[in-house]
């Protein structure tokens, strides 16, 4: 299916936002997913699922000032 990730289309089998997460080797930590705007729960990633044409904004914490 495709998905758009931070405005880039791409293509998965992911079913849910874990999967995604993990298919993209995004860490463990310091990451946060929201979906057509709406944060999603850490807790939720698992059971999150992913549609065709959903659109998801990955933010990854940085170190610095």
């Amino acid at each position: 299916m495709k998905i758009k990730v931070n405005n880039k289309e791409v293509e998965t089998a992911a079913s849910s936002v874990a999967a995604l997460v993990e298919e993209l080797s995004l860490p463990a930590q310091g990451v946060a997913v929201a979906v057509d705007n709406r944060l999603v729960s850490r807790a939720d990633w698992k059971d999150y699922a992913l549609k065709e044409g959903m659109s998801l904004v990955v933010i990854k914490a940085a170190c610095g000032g």
